[in-house]
């Protein structure tokens, strides 16, 4: 009988969830922890790391998890590369669930980065209105251009503030409109948005809103996929599922 360990976080991983809860596959949705008020789920919920590679091979043993489906945020880069080298040395069944990147379309202005540090130096020059759309990990880093005026959005009010000298904060989770987060920019005064490729519908909205306005994005680029096998649908994982089974995985 199956036994799924879904690396959590995103739409996709409460979407699936809710398939196999429907299908009556066993599943459990394991959370980092970063978000304060998860969203309520039809399988059992674990919140809390593992304790890297060694962790999670133990997990994956004493839980008896015969599939491990990483659906974790496509920059959670090293967890990623846990879930591959956790499942590789307990022989468990391996596939990542992640959204499609964005590709730039006319009208977009986008500046390529390769992380965090390279948007941090993409922002040199003249103050400006930033929006930083990364959520609440990374905009300490963005003191080191204390210039600009940031707008952060977040899921949940901090328990600290952030550290950056000047900067509005507005508390609220998603989906967000195209027309709402166009109404955000300019009520702002933005001049330039920070964000990371994270891909898929739900997080789009503010890139097409900067394509409206024709204002430039600093688009930070994904990290490399670790992962052999990977699909862009809930159905996919599904039918890996299923082929899996027949294998005797």
């Amino acid at each position: 009988m199956s036994n799924i360990l879904i690396l959590g976080g995103t739409t996709e991983a409460s979407a699936l969830a809710v398939a196999l809860a429907e299908r009556r596959v066993r599943a459990v949705l394991s959370y980092a922890g970063r978000t304060d008020r998860p969203r309520a789920q039809p399988v059992p919920v674990r919140v809390g790391g593992f304790g890297g590679v060694a962790g999670l091979v133990r997990h994956l043993r004493e839980e008896s998890v015969t599939h491990l489906v990483d659906a974790t945020h496509p920059f959670a880069a090293t967890m990623s590369e846990h879930a591959v080298a956790a499942a590789q040395e307990a022989g468990v069944a391996h596939i990542m669930l992640t959204r499609p990147p964005w590709i730039a379309a006319e009208g977009d202005r986008w500046t390529h980065v390769p992380d965090i540090a390279g948007a941090v130096a993409a922002l040199e020059g003249p103050a400006r209105n930033v929006m930083l759309a990364l959520g609440r990990m990374h905009v300490d880093a963005f003191a080191a251009q204390p210039q600009h005026h940031y707008l952060l959005r977040f899921v949940d009010k901090p328990a600290v503030a952030p550290g950056l000298p000047r900067h509005a904060l507005v508390v609220d989770r998603g989906p967000f409109s195209v027309e709402g987060d166009m109404r955000l920019m300019r009520d702002h005064g933005i001049g330039c948005i920070v964000s990371k490729n994270a891909g898929g519908s739900g997080a789009e909205a503010k890139i097409v809103a900067a394509r409206m306005l024709g204002l430039p994005v600093v688009m930070i680029d994904r990290p490399p996929c670790p992962a052999a096998q990977v699909t862009h649908q809930v159905a996919g994982v599904l039918q890996w599922l299923g082929h899996a089974a027949e294998r005797g995985v």
